[in-house]
This record gives C-alpha cells, sequence and structure tokens, in this order.
C-alpha cells in the first residue's frame, strides 16, 4: 500500500520517518489469567500534533463532559455512541491513520509456554483450540494457572517450586485425559524439563536481564512497527510513559525490531497530556479491548465490531476461532510473523 504521509497511509520505500503516536489498554503486567481483562490492545496513530488536537477537540464538543481529561469509557457511553461511531467511520479522523494490535491473554500464556519449551507456534493453537474441550473447564484452568506462574518474572512462590508444579500439573493432565488432542500436546511439553529449569533458574540467579516473556505490550510495540514501516519505511513511536519501558528494555525493543527488518528508529516516551496524539491513541486502544472482549465472549455488537475491524492488525495474537475471523485477524495468530519471544533465560540480544 502506498500513499502520502498526510493521509496516514503507508508509504513504500525510504523517505521521512511516520511518526506514530501509542498508548495501550488492558495491562494486568504478567497476570494474564487472573487479571481484570481478557483483551489487550495497543493502538498507533499517525496524525499531526496539530491534527489530533483538532479532533480531541471535536470529540470534546461533541460529548461536553465537564471531565478534565477524557478515556474510552466516555465514548462507550450509549448516550455518546453516535460520537463513536463518527470516530471510527469510514472516513472519520481515524480512518486509514490508526491501526490496533490486539493480544487475546489466555492464548498468549499458551504460545508463549509453547514457545519457551518446544518453539512449535502450531501445537500453541492446536493446544488453546483443544485445551477446555479436551480437559475440561477445571483441568484446562489449572493449566492455565501453572503456566502463567511459570513465565512470570516474579510470581511469588518459594524459589525451586515452580517448575515441578507445572509438571506435576501437566503429568496428571497427561495421565487423566490419555489419547486426547491436548494431552498429545502436553506430553511434548512434559519432556521439555530442562529448558524451563534453565528459564527460572536465569530469572532467579540474576544472570539474565530480565524481559518479560509474559508482558504483551513489548511484542505489541513491535509489530506496531511493523505495520507501519512496511515497505521499508522508517518509523519513530511516541510513546506513552509506561513503568516496563526502561532504557534497556527499549533498546531490546529497538534491536529486535531491527534484526527482524522492521525500520524503527526510535521509540521516545513522553507524558500522554503533553500529546494530543496519544490521547487518541488511548481512546483506540480502550475501544479496541472492549469491543473484541465482547465479540471474543459471545456478546459482540455488529456495528462496532465491523467498525473496529478496519483497524485490527491482521498480526493480532488471537487463538479463538469464530471472534478472531469477526475482527480481521490474519494467519499470524498462528505464529508466522509475529516478534519472538526472548530467549530461554531471557537474555538481551
Amino acid at each position: 500500500m502506498s500513499g502520502s504521509q498526510d493521509d496516514g497511509v503507508r508509504v513504500a520505500g525510504a523517505g521521512p520517518p511516520l511518526e506514530i503516536a501509542c498508548d495501550e489498554s488492558g495491562s494486568d503486567g504478567e497476570n494474564l489469567t487472573g487479571g481484570n481483562t481478557d483483551v489487550f490492545a495497543h493502538a498507533g496513530v499517525h496524525l499531526s500534533v496539530a491534527a489530533g488536537a483538532a479532533v480531541v477537540r471535536e470529540i470534546r464538543d461533541r460529548i461536553r463532559s465537564p471531565a478534565e481529561e477524557y478515556k474510552a469509557t466516555h465514548l462507550l457511553r450509549e448516550k455518546h455512541r453516535a460520537v463513536l461511531e463518527w470516530l471510527l467511520a469510514p472516513g472519520g479522523p481515524l480512518h486509514r491513520r490508526a491501526r490496533v494490535h490486539l493480544t487475546e491473554k489466555t492464548f498468549f500464556v499458551v504460545d508463549r509456554v509453547v514457545a519457551l519449551l518446544l518453539d512449535d507456534p502450531a501445537e500453541a493453537l492446536a493446544l488453546f483450540r483443544a485445551g477446555r474441550r479436551d480437559l475440561g473447564a477445571d483441568g484446562w484452568r489449572d493449566f492455565l494457572l501453572v503456566a502463567n506462574q511459570l513465565l512470570r518474572t516474579r510470581n511469588g512462590g518459594e524459589p525451586g517450586t515452580t517448575v515441578p508444579l507445572f509438571f506435576r500439573t501437566v503429568d496428571a493432565l497427561c495421565r487423566a485425559h490419555a489419547g486426547t488432542p491436548a494431552a498429545r500436546v502436553l506430553e511434548r511439553l512434559a519432556a521439555r524439563r530442562e529448558p524451563a529449569e534453565a528459564y527460572r533458574t536465569g530469572l532467579l540467579d540474576g544472570s539474565a536481564v530480565r524481559i518479560p516473556v509474559l508482558n504483551p505490550l513489548l511484542p505489541a510495540i513491535i509489530s506496531t512497527a511493523a505495520y507501519w514501516s512496511a515497505g521499508g519505511r522508517p518509523v519513530r513511536l511516541v510513546h506513552d510513559r509506561q513503568n516496563i519501558l526502561t532504557p534497556e528494555r527499549i533498546a531490546w525493543i529497538e534491536r529486535t525490531a531491527r534484526r527482524d527488518g522492521i525500520a524503527l528508529e526510535e521509540v521516545r516516551l513522553v507524558a500522554a497530556r503533553t500529546d494530543p496524539r496519544i490521547q487518541l491513541a488511548d481512546f483506540l486502544a480502550g475501544i479496541a479491548r472492549k469491543v473484541a472482549s465482547d465479540e471474543l465472549n459471545g456478546r459482540g455488537d455488529p456495528v462496532l465490531t465491523a467498525l473496529l475491524r478496519s483497524y485490527v492488525d491482521p498480526a493480532s495474537v488471537w487463538g479463538d476461532a469464530r471472534s478472531r475471523a469477526v475482527l480481521g485477524v490474519g494467519p499470524a495468530a498462528d505464529g508466522a510473523g509475529r516478534p519472538r519471544p526472548p530467549d530461554t533465560g531471557s537474555r538481551l540480544r
């Protein structure tokens, strides 16, 4: 796809960097199985500061709330439905100027644990699709909990207990559900204790720089850069400040992106209140998280889902087959084309 910088369309070939303003919604850190949300969303907006400010003013004029700071919740109120539809509609202020990367958190846990132990994306999707059916609701919940615990950099457990708990749980599930497709994948995981031990040892002994494999923000940032830099156009990401985005992690993001052929020039952190484009990215991320979560849970709004679809990054990390098709997530959800997790031990490269 080609076009001019002014209309927000990706441009083929080299040129001045596109500056993309970014924010997220749905962050629960590394607690992906017991947090407050089941979807994480990361949005990028390509507008000038002046154009972004004009859109924010228009939203305020239309909503007329006395709140000093507007959030996505203002737009999601039923009484402001017309404003929400205007914001997302074809020809609206964000049309072809914004993109949102979605992460289905439960699938992300499965994807990351399979990546650590097997490095086989197809098996992650197979286990996710079969898990609840073959293991039952309780067994599937038990697996997700111990997988989340295994991967967390700080999991609150006694040192040396996390790996045994994970493999005891996997072994028990294999025995109880032998012969099922889910058990077949679990049997492969059960034979991979050594990389699990190496991963936990690297976290505990301080020999690894901690790049949390379970926090979806880092790969989402890389995917955002990949989308906007398609065709080789360099991009600069202006991102809302986040505690996880330390200088060493930003350096890892930039190196990983460049290693993967993504023309990411820089990730720069700014205070959201100083840049109206980031406020728009916050709106879009919050809206997308809510709309996608409703669709995932079978209570989607067909109109809003259809409007959101044109903003969804096909490389979003999504496992549920029905909602994936409706949201417009592409084959990259099977594992192709998205950033690999850090090496075992989470060492920076």
